[in-house]
This record gives structure tokens, C-alpha cells and sequence, in this order.
């Protein structure tokens, strides 16, 4: 008889128990002359003392402002020194991090911010076509009479703060460099005094991630989640004070914050970041002038890094590790990241927000073959389960859902009671949605969805978020949004509308409303116009139908 689908990592190393401050505490001590923080773009370059200082400075600065324990801050914007920086303060300071995507739209930003309800956003004036500032003016006009830390908006009424990253003030605004200018030996005391008071079980990050039945959730973490992940990630690549690793994955995202920077700082080792966004050139050469040994990033980024004409320029073997992770790698492209980046040690890790995130990873021995066709093995102090749909644990080799269970499971979402419990169970399972199958080494592959989510580029993306938006435009009677193949991104997005009686619209129409609101990614890549939707006997929508038809129109493969 078959071994059930249930496996646990089983780890002589324990948990860690500090919070996200103590752990920078400790490691600056251990490692204060390494290198912490390269930051090209902005010319930046700290070892673990100068950047634990600058820490301590902003979170004190924080405080000063009269920030309390529990308060969300959030954070608007891409890949800076000063993201990092507020990665390590925001809870050091006792307050709770808000990732927001730095390509959402007012509708989106506007959402996130009272959702959490943030009394504080520090975001940039602009960044290439996204001007932040301007955005938020037009949801906040009243910060143009507001004194700094007096906002008073109707529309985003919990926001007093607004930390601009600038040299040049706004009206209603603080620039950063204030933060630190307030960390006299006064708010370094208070501060000192606030982190005595903090557990590691306390909440101290909230990631969006949307459901398939509606809005936005805040996905919320604690010190301990966050801290234990971004180490056994950092385990798992075989990470010491010698490493540094390049990361041009966002911040925002678990992949940029998690296995990234907190893979490093829980192991001494370096961030190196390459720009604000994710640049071929900026990436490449960071790697060779920073002599970096490993490199993050999603499938279809080191596949534009070796397509790069000019990628034979580069010297990358300083190289050894990495994750790949967001989407499946075609193992051609893994062979080509192994020989020719001399990536031998990259690992293929797997995850969700709501598990801080990773749950299997592969290590750095695995065969190749290993780390294409599975996303590895379970980590340390993590179990998961395969069940049926009547929650029956299916025996090895068999479908079923991913549950996980262990110390990474989010607390919930942020004050949904009711979408958090039809999430997590009432033994602590979080039933993920995944379907996946275990062999009997214990090694996971991911088969397919329950849930309806399209992954594009790396990018996770609900439909209904979609749909409920198009539902908005006036001419939209009814939509139904799903994912088609795509060579380049995996899959992109694809939208078929009902029409009101009457009116006519167009892709491009249709296109245009959603940049406006919507980040880019969301936007519709195909618009279809149809009568009506292809449904069972009962009235259910059979997405799969329509999959199959754009795939035939489109001469595509079906997955």
C-alpha cells in the first residue's frame, strides 16, 4: 500500500525566536564589517554597522512622529535603499509594514490604504510613467493645505503621514531624511524601551493578495513567519557572510523581501540591488562588478538575461546559487542558467504569500532533472498534506489540494474573519488551492489550480479582481476573466464581454479604462466580444471552454 501524501521537515535546527529587529541586532554584531546594503542605482554601499545605524535612526524617527505600536506604515514604492531600510524599522519600531505594488492604480491604492487603514505612506515623487505623487493628490487634494502629519482626507481618512523620497518637499509632506534628523537620544531611548515590549508572534507585515472572490486580502505576518523563511530559504542555498546575493525581483512581493533580503541578513550576507526595476543590463552588470554569487529571479528574466545580446560580454562566475521561482522553468533554460551563468546551485523553491511564503524548496545537490520537474523537497518545521475533495489525506503519487501547516502560516487576513477561515481550518491547516502530487521521496510537483489564478510573468492575478472592476464600465453587461497560453509570460490575460444592448466597444476601449485603474499586468491582453458564455446545466461558467477556444483561435497550446 502506498504511503499517504504527508510529509514534515523534520530539522535538527531549531526555529530562530528573534523578532526582525533583535535578528539585525545580533547578525550586525556578529558581521559588522561585512557588506550589508549595495544599492547601485543610488550609488549607496553599507556594511551591517552603517546600515543597523541607519535602522535604528529611521525607526526612531518613526516614532518620533507619534507612530504607536500596531500602526500600519505603508510602502509605495519600487526597489530603494530606503524599502530596505523600512523593511528592518517598520518593525523594529513595533509597527506593521504594507506592501503596495508600486504599478497599482488609484482604485487599488486607494483600496489598500483604507482596507489596512495606513496612518503612515512613504512613497517617491515619481517613477518612470508613475507619478505617486500626483496619484495620490487626486485621491488626497486636501495634502496640498495640510501641514505635514496633519492630513485630513475624506477619501483615505486614516492617513496623517506622508514621507515623500525626495530632496524636494510637498505640501503635506516629510521627506525622509527628516526620519532620521528627529533619532535624537531621546527617540532612540523610547525606541529601545518600545522593543522590549515586542514578541516575535506579533503581526509585522501585511501583503496583498487577491482572492477569487472579490477584493484584495491582507495577507498578515509575523516575526516569526518572515524571520524563520527568509532563513531556511537562505539554509537551502547554502548562504554565509560571504554571499552576496543580487536581487532584481520586487520588494513588494515575498520574492524580493523574503527570499531575498531576509535570506541575507539572517546570514550576514549582501544585497546587492540593481535598479529601481527590473533591468537585463543594470542586472547583468551588477553581477559582474559586484562579484555576486547568487541571483534571484522569475523564469522569464533569466531567459531575457541569456537572450541578451550582449550577455557573452558579461564575466558571471562569480555565480554559484540563486532561486528561481514565480512560474515552471523549462528545463533547457535551466541547463542554460546552470552551464552558461555557472548557476550550478540554484534552487527551485515554491510558496504563497499566506506561508511567508515558501513551503518545498530543492537544495543545492538535487539533479537537474530534480529541479525542473518538482519544486524540491518540504522545508524545515513544515507539513503539508495532499487531500481529496472530501479532505482525505490521497496516498503518494496521487492529485490533491496542498494544505500546509506549520509556524510560516499567516495569521490570518487583516480583519476578514470570515475569508480567513475559509482559508485556514480549524486544525491550523491553510488550504492553499493547489493542486500538486508527492512522489515517494517526498519531492512535490505543482499539477494545476484550484482556484482560477492566472501567473503571469511571475505575477499572481485574480480574475474575479478583474472582472468586478469591468463590471464598472458602462457598457459591460457581464465579463468573465481567465488565462491563455503564452511563450514569453506563461500566460496572459484574457477578457470575453457581454455588451448592454446596444452599445458597441473595443479591445482598445476596453484596454484604455483598465490602464488607468488597473496595474499593467492586470490589463486584458485579448478582449473578445460574445453573446454569452459557455455554461453546464446548471449555469455554472466552464472557463476551461473558453481557454480551449482562444487557444484554437489563437493557434496556441492548451495547459
Amino acid at each position: 500500500m502506498p504511503a499517504a501524501s504527508y510529509v514534515q521537515g523534520a530539522s535538527s535546527q531549531p526555529l530562530l525566536g528573534d523578532t526582525v529587529g533583535g535578528l539585525l541586532d545580533r547578525i550586525a554584531a556578529a558581521y559588522p564589517e561585512r557588506p550589508a546594503l549595495v544599492v547601485r542605482s543610488q550609488g549607496i554601499r553599507l556594511d551591517y554597522r552603517q546600515f543597523h545605524a541607519d535602522v535604528e535612526r529611521v525607526a526612531a524617527g518613526l516614532l518620533s512622529l507619534g507612530l504607536q505600536r500596531g500602526d500600519r506604515i505603508g510602502i509605495w514604492a519600487p526597489n530603494r535603499a530606503e524599502w530596505v531600510v523600512l523593511q528592518f524599522a517598520a518593525p523594529k519600531a513595533g509597527l506593521i509594514l504594507v506592501n503596495i505594488n508600486p504599478a497599482y492604480r488609484l482604485h487599488e491604492l486607494e483600496y489598500a490604504l483604507n482596507k489596512v487603514r495606513c496612518r503612515a505612506l512613504v512613497l517617491p515623487r515619481r517613477f518612470k510613467s508613475s507619478h505617486y505623487l500626483d496619484m495620490l493628490m487626486e485621491l488626497a487634494p486636501e495634502l496640498a493645505d495640510s501641514a505635514a502629519g496633519a492630513l485630513q482626507s475624506e477619501r483615505l481618512p486614516s492617513l496623517r503621514e506622508v514621507i515623500l523620497l525626495d530632496d524636494d518637499a510637498a505640501p503635506g509632506t516629510r521627506r525622509w531624511t527628516e526620519l532620521a534628523a528627529r533619532a535624537d537620544a531621546q527617540a532612540i531611548a523610547h525606541l529601545h524601551a518600545v522593543e522590549k515590549e515586542l514578541g516575535f508572534d506579533d503581526a509585522v507585515n501585511i501583503q496583498f493578495t487577491s482572492g477569487t472572490t472579490g477584493a484584495p486580502k491582507g495577507a498578515t505576518l509575523t516575526h516569526h513567519n518572515i524571520v524563520n523563511n527568509g532563513f531556511f530559504i537562505g539554509e537551502a542555498m547554502r548562504l554565509t557572510e560571504q554571499d552576496r546575493l543580487c536581487i532584481p525581483v520586487p520588494f513588494y512581493h515575498c520574492f524580493g523581501m523574503v527570499l531575498g533580503n531576509l535570506a541575507c541578513v539572517t546570514h550576514g550576507a549582501c544585497m546587492v540591488i540593481p535598479g529601481e526595476g527590473f533591468d537585463v543590463l543594470a542586472t547583468l552588470e551588477a553581477v559582474q562588478e559586484e562579484r555576486c554569487t547568487g541571483l534571484h529571479g522569475v523564469p522569464t528574466m533569466f531567459i531575457a538575461e541569456l537572450e541578451h545580446p550582449q550577455f557573452r560580454h558579461f564575466d558571471l562566475s562569480s555565480l554559484r546559487t540563486g532561486i528561481m521561482a514565480g512560474s515552471p522553468c523549462p528545463i533547457e533554460v535551466m541547463r542554460r542558467v546552470v552551464e552558461d551563468m555557472h548557476m550550478s546551485e540554484v534552487t527551485i523553491a515554491y510558496g504563497m504569500t499566506e506561508t511567508s511564503p515558501v513551503s518545498f524548496q530543492s537544495t543545492t545537490s538535487d539533479p537537474l532533472e530534480r529541479r525542473v520537474g518538482s519544486v524540491g523537497r518540504i522545508h524545515p518545521h513544515v507539513e503539508v498534506k495532499l487531500v481529496d475533495e472530501h479532505g482525505r489525506v490521497v496516498p503518494r503519487g496521487t492529485t490533491g489540494e496542498l494544505c500546509t501547516r506549520g509556524y510560516s502560516v499567516m495569521l490570518g487576513y487583516w480583519e476578514d474573519e470570515a475569508r480567513t477561515r475559509e482559508a485556514i481550518d480549524e486544525a491550523r491547516w491553510m488550504h492553499t488551492g493547489d493542486l500538486a502530487v508527492i512522489d515517494e521521496a517526498g519531492y512535490c510537483t505543482i499539477v494545476g489550480r484550484l482556484k482560477d489564478m492566472i501567473i503571469r510573468g511571475g505575477e499572481n492575478i485574480y480574475p474575479r479582481e478583474i472582472e468586478e472592476f469591468l463590471y464598472t464600465h458602462p457598457k459591460v453587461q457581464d465579463v468573465q476573466v481567465f488565462g491563455v497560453p503564452d511563450e514569453k509570460f506563461g500566460e496572459q490575460v484574457c477578457a470575453w464581454i457581454c455588451l448592454r444592448q446596444g452599445c458597441e466597444s473595443s479591445e482598445a476601449e476596453i484596454q484604455s479604462y483598465c490602464r488607468h485603474h488597473l496595474a499593467y499586468f492586470k490589463v486584458p491582453h485579448y478582449v473578445r466580444f460574445v453573446d454569452a458564455f459557455p455554461m453546464t446545466v446548471t449555469g455554472k461558467v466552464q472557463k476551461y471552454l473558453m481557454r480551449e477556444a482562444m487557444a484554437e483561435e489563437l493557434k496556441l497550446p492548451v495547459v
